[in-house]
């Protein structure tokens, strides 16, 4: 019997103990920097994308296609493949981009992957369903001038007590009619771990 009430005992303050362990959540500014693991994080994404856009838009590509143009260029933000060692979200670090060059006002950016997809998806479905006077027209999307594709790849060092993450994004521009490459740019990020 005392056998019991022992395993009884354990078993309630067990389960009291596990379910009054609360978690207290802050709110904090998204600008500010946390980093819980060292890895890939939205800090990252967000310095890494400013940086490479900076550079970018600060290079002669840009002012020669002005100058022969009297336009700005028209740009296509397209895959950034993840080859890292981790899981990283290219999709909000391609967000990133986007935002960064549509807020420079410097090049317009196109629609592209299934995005554009589900645009003429839309155009289609307006082609039947939307009155004439609002009916969005074939034949009428921007072509774009170039397009910026690149990779992120990780190296990982580590031991016992310490482990050193090793980042390196690589993005480049390269005109659709000539695939010539006007622009490469790299970012890289070095994170000790202790």
């Amino acid at each position: 019997m005392k056998r019991i009430i022992f395993i009884f005992l354990s078993t309630t303050l067990f389960v009291n103990v596990g379910c009054n362990s609360t978690q207290k959540v802050i709110r904090v500014d998204e600008q500010q920097q946390i980093d819980l693991s060292g890895r890939w994080n939205e800090t990252d994404s967000r310095l890494v994308s400013e940086e490479m856009v900076k550079d970018a838009l600060s290079r002669t590509w840009l002012i020669d296609f002005i100058e022969a143009k009297s336009k700005k260029p028209s740009i296509i933000v397209g895959l950034v493949k993840n080859k890292s060692s981790e899981h990283i979200s290219t999709e909000t670090f391609i967000n990133d981009i986007e935002r960064e060059f549509v807020n420079s006002a410097k090049v317009k950016v196109i629609q592209g992957g299934e995005e554009r997809d589900q645009l003429r998806k839309e155009r289609g479905d307006q082609q039947d369903f939307a009155s004439t006077s609002t009916t969005k027209k074939w034949g009428m999307e921007k072509g774009a001038d170039y397009i910026l594709q690149g990779t992120v790849n990780s190296i990982t060092d580590s031991n016992t007590k310490q482990k050193v993450l090793y980042y390196q994004v690589d993005l480049e521009f390269t005109d659709l009619e000539t695939n010539e490459k006007v622009w490469i740019g790299t970012k890289k990020i070095k994170k000790l771990i202790k």
